[in-house]
């Protein structure tokens, strides 16, 4: 079971390692979007943004639904919000302790 787990979490951050495809969960996490409302956002062509949200669908990152000649894109798990968020946090850390470095090393 341990190793599942652990295969299920590699392959759902390898499908996250993306700069396009975090900023596609970002923009999601406002709110549903369709594909053109995506590449509008983004400023994407669409053979790209379709690749990655292939990507995406294929891990069950997101669902998209037909409303009529559109597919309304969404997070299949609210809890993606929450990942991004602490993603966010780590890497503000990150940079709040690469900066204190930098002082202190400006200052010897």
């Amino acid at each position: 079971m341990d190793l599942e787990m652990q295969q299920f979490k590699a392959d759902f951050f390898k499908a996250l390692a993306h700069p396009l495809r975090i900023r596609i969960l970002e923009l999601l996490a406002e709110g549903d979007k369709s594909v053109n409302e995506l590449q509008s956002l983004v400023g994407s062509e669409g053979s790209a943004m379709s690749q990655q949200l292939s990507v995406l669908r294929a891990k069950n990152i997101v669902v998209g639904t037909k409303d009529g000649n559109r597919v309304i894109y969404a997070l299949r798990d609210p809890m993606i919000t929450e990942l991004l968020a602490a993603a966010k946090t780590i890497f503000n850390n990150h940079l709040i302790d690469v900066r204190n470095t930098l002082h202190r090393m400006h200052k010897e």
